[in-house]
């Protein structure tokens, strides 16, 4: 039996992106951070309606300001008080699970799909798809990069403009390009 792009997609091998049935869910995700974004604020609330129902899960009190773009959202799971302020982008190719009372600042990026190192293969729009974790408490400071397959441990601080190209862990502060560490515990 031929596995389908998605279940590719969701088992961590290499997938065409290009997929028609792929496309058809950034359609629905598309729909559903269109009305986040465009209904008024007091109207919406922590969450647009359509994005609280697409996200594979909600903790009470978690909240995304406008404008907010995802690819799937149903791979997108915010713990109990989470914070994504205005800007953030996630391709959740893999599952992004973020903890309780983690804070992400504007424009904060996290990028789960990474394409064919080879011109041919992200010509025919292979990816393969990486998850993302980010534990309790944590804080990404304003205009991060977070690449998949990143776990980023409980109370850590991630530096405004850092791009995280590995793990970080708990209670640590990293910052740059490449991230590195600056100080822990």
């Amino acid at each position: 039996m031929v596995q389908s792009e998605r279940a590719k997609m969701a088992d961590g091998e290499w997938y065409a992106c290009l997929d028609d049935d792929l496309g058809a869910l950034r359609g629905v995700a598309a729909d559903a951070v269109f009305e986040h974004n465009t209904l008024p604020p007091r109207q919406r609330g922590n969450l647009g309606p359509a994005l609280r129902a697409l996200l594979g899960g909600v903790g009470e009190g978690a909240r995304i300001e406008a404008p907010f773009h995802c690819a799937y959202g149903f791979n997108i799971f915010l713990g109990p008080g989470t914070f994504l302020n205005a800007g953030c982008i996630i391709l959740d190719t893999a599952p992004v699970r973020l903890g309780k009372g983690t804070l992400l600042g504007p424009n904060v990026q996290i990028y789960c799909a990474e394409h064919h190192k080879e011109a041919a293969g992200r010509q025919a729009g292979l990816e393969i798809a990486r998850p993302v974790t980010i534990g309790d408490n944590a804080c990404i400071g304003g205009s991060a990069v977070i690449l998949g397959g990143v776990s980023i441990g409980e109370g850590a601080i991630v530096g405004a403009g850092a791009v995280v190209t590995h793990d970080v862990a708990a209670h640590t502060t990293v910052v740059g390009n490449p991230a590195r560490v600056v100080s822990r515990g």
